[in-house]
């Protein structure tokens, strides 16, 4: 993020509050077989907290992408972070019946976070009474980008059943989807036909929740023959209310999101993971109503920069 850029995304960014981090905290799951691990972060201070429910990617868990949890608890969310059946903290054995299925598992471990947050608010010392409850977002990143996605109304074709159910929650109201999957079909890798089914057939004609997409444009996914376009889809498919960041120069890792040592990430770049912070804090304070101030001094900064990492679309 240019000197610039920064300077505009500040408005209305208020000092970091200490946080606090429990983990594990485990939730009751019934039929999952293994009871749900998740990690709750939120700021020592303030009232009234909305919520961000974070769906890691593919194999990583409770323990990652600190670099935006940590930012949005310190600058007033609570953030949960659910470890999903693929993480390899888990162990899942590949010929696992629940492989086929796994998509499914994540979205139903997102809504036992809902159905639970007595729970999860009496595990934090502190919280409380903090919450609000009637300001909900889910985010993303990869197979979490889907994850969020689906309870946001993308509607996902079911390897097991071929149905295409609707598995949104109403309980959500805005959604950030980092690096996520677009269409399926011809779109896919014979790698990604064969092994991961439930991209087969997506459909986001009802993904009409408000949600933030963001995209690298040097993302080249092995799971599509379409290259970065392919992670726009979300945004260009869905109907409106929806906006598209794309990062110029990023990879799948964008920057650097997934940890700090982002061991995993090809394309380390703290400026790009800064920009992504707060860009995502004020759009989520934007579509949960909170305020409008700081989105639009994002989208502002961005559009009037003479070196902009990246640009921002709505519709």
């Amino acid at each position: 993020m240019t000197a610039s850029d920064a300077a505009a995304t500040d408005v209305a960014i208020t000092a970091p509050a200490p946080i606090v981090s429990v983990k594990p905290v485990v939730l009751e799951a019934p039929g999952r077989r293994e009871g749900l691990r998740v990690r709750v972060s939120a700021p020592t201070i303030g009232s009234e907290l909305p919520i961000i429910v974070f769906s890691h990617g593919f194999g990583s868990s409770l323990n990652g992408y600190g670099p935006l949890a940590d930012f949005w608890a310190a600058h007033g969310f609570v953030v949960i972070q659910p470890t999903h059946l693929d993480s390899r903290t888990v162990g899942l054995p590949q010929d696992d019946l629940r492989a086929p299925r796994l998509w499914r598992f994540r979205v139903q471990d997102v809504k036992r976070v809902l159905d639970q947050l007595d729970r999860v608010e009496a595990a934090v010392p502190g919280l409380s009474g903090r919450l609000d409850r009637s300001r909900i977002a889910a985010a993303g990143h990869s197979f979490g980008g889907q994850t969020a996605g689906t309870l946001l109304g993308l509607r996902v074709l079911d390897p097991v059943s071929r149905n295409a159910e609707d598995l949104s929650d109403s309980r959500i109201k805005a959604g950030v989807l980092l690096a996520t999957a677009g269409r399926g079909g011809a779109a896919l890798t014979p790698f990604a036909a064969e092994n991961l089914p439930w991209l087969k057939g997506p459909d986001f004609a009802h993904m009409t929740t408000p949600t933030l997409v963001i995209a690298g444009d040097k993302d080249e996914s092995p799971l599509s023959v379409r290259g970065p376009e392919w992670l726009t889809d979300p945004y260009h498919l869905s109907p409106g209310l929806k906006s598209l960041l794309t990062l110029f120069g990023a990879e799948h890792s964008l920057g650097g999101i997934t940890g700090y040592e982002v061991r995993e990430t090809t394309d380390e770049n703290p400026e790009r993971v800064a920009l992504i912070q707060r860009v995502t804090w004020a759009y989520l304070r934007h579509a949960l109503g909170i305020e409008d101030i700081s989105w639009r001094a994002a989208q502002k900064a961005l559009s009037e920069s003479v070196s902009p990492m990246g640009r921002i679309e709505s519709k």
